[in-house]
């Protein structure tokens, strides 16, 4: 845990430069296709058509923000015929190829789900693509398999709830087995949506059980917007830290359900506690392993600069979260302040880290504004002329 209590007031530690200089986002490759909502999905000019136009746009984000060096896969959308040279093609971008996310909620078999479908031969399907997912993974280099499923019921009586359980824990500790020493599996949760009744892995508690009896490598990815209305997103951080089984974050932002927008874009006050919590279980170490990446969903706004935005987003959360004076807050806590610890969150909270953050990136070698020089590049005006036909990349391409 970094100390910044000693020169608080400068606002300005070698320690909080360093962490914010080390910080890594990983950005998603579906996030520079078209997306939007169950009603539209709006297209824009110059969106990329094929895995590595997507890999080029995220090389930008990376070269204006300078903290977003690596680029999670989605697999079919990402799919293609030599993965090792869709590495070496990031490597030329100055990007790498990061988490593989599966996927077995598109296809029409997966009406009742996939590895907690009733059907035998639907479960086997949705694991051979769970274990394809491991193999792309040994191409890449990647380390984390990211395990997202729309598994559920819609109406009771539908199917055994606990069934169902027992399927989904034969599936993980199938693709467990087959992980390399290095890899992991991270399990995502989410409260409901598709499935309105019952979801098969609706908490992080769900979440928790499974990779608690897998193993070490088996880790909780906590979604921001997976949560129900009023849930204390920090305390779940909290808890899971202390118990060594938080290993991703998808970062993003909601008004009512998982709406995926830009991070931070409804509530930065809870990003900030979230990424408090971080830092106090020394989740900012690069040590701890865990993987910050953004999932979002860009409908209405220009892809790239929502996603620099985000970045950016994160980027001031994190600085005021290693502003928090830790031995002041101890000391009010330990005496039973309340308005003392509160108001100690709430300096740190309320402290202008803009200047700051353009000062690290100065040092840094980039521009002291990411999306000024995002916009004076012009790779948006040259990739609306130059992706020009054929099928634009979006859910399901």
């Amino acid at each position: 845990m970094l100390d910044t209590s000693d020169t608080h007031d400068t606002h300005d530690t070698h320690d909080t430069r360093q962490a914010l200089k080390s910080q890594a986002i990983e950005t998603p490759s579906w996030a520079y296709g078209n997306s939007g909502t169950r009603f539209k999905v709006f297209a824009r000019p110059g969106v990329p058509r094929t895995p590595r136009e997507k890999l080029a746009d995220a090389a930008r984000v990376h070269e204006f923000t300078g903290v977003a060096p690596s680029v999670a896969l989605h697999i079919p959308w990402d799919r293609v015929e030599d993965y090792a040279a869709l590495g070496a093609y990031a490597k030329e971008q100055g990007v790498r190829l990061g988490t593989v996310n599966a996927n077995v909620f598109q296809d029409d078999d997966y009406r009742l789900g996939s590895v907690c479908h009733p059907d035998a031969t639907v479960r086997r399907k949705a694991l051979a693509h769970l274990l394809e997912c491991v193999d792309i993974m040994e191409a890449t280099g990647s380390r984390d398999l990211k395990l997202w499923f729309a598994d559920g019921t819609n109406y009771p009586g539908q199917d055994d709830l606990r069934a169902r359980q027992d399927r989904l824990e034969e599936a993980l500790a199938a693709v467990y087995a087959r992980l390399g020493d290095e890899q992991r599996l991270v399990l995502e949760y989410k409260f409901f949506e598709p499935a309105f009744y019952a979801t098969d892995v609706p908490d992080w508690g769900t979440a928790y059980a499974h990779c608690l009896k897998l193993g070490g490598r088996a880790q909780v990815c906590v979604d921001t917007g997976h949560h129900a209305p009023g849930t204390n997103i920090e305390f779940i951080v909290a808890l899971l830290l202390r118990e060594g089984k938080l290993g991703a974050f998808d970062f993003n932002s909601r008004f009512y359900a998982d709406d995926d927008l830009m991070a931070g874009a409804a509530d930065p006050f809870q990003l900030f506690r979230i990424m408090y919590e971080v830092r106090r279980g020394g989740g900012l170490a690069p040590e701890a392993g865990i993987a910050f990446m953004l999932d979002q969903c860009h409908n209405i706004e220009a892809k790239i600069p929502a996603i620099i935005r985000s970045v950016m987003n994160v980027q001031e959360a994190t600085a005021k979260a290693l502003l928090v004076d830790a031995n002041a807050l101890a000391t009010a806590q330990a005496s039973g302040d309340v308005l003392g610890a509160n108001a100690v969150l709430m300096d740190a909270y309320n402290t202008d880290v803009r200047p700051l953050l353009a000062d690290v990136r100065s040092e840094l070698g980039l521009d002291p504004d990411p999306l000024a020089a995002y916009r004076r590049s012009g790779w948006e005006e040259r990739t609306v002329a130059e992706r020009v036909g054929g099928t634009q990349a979006g859910w399901g391409a």
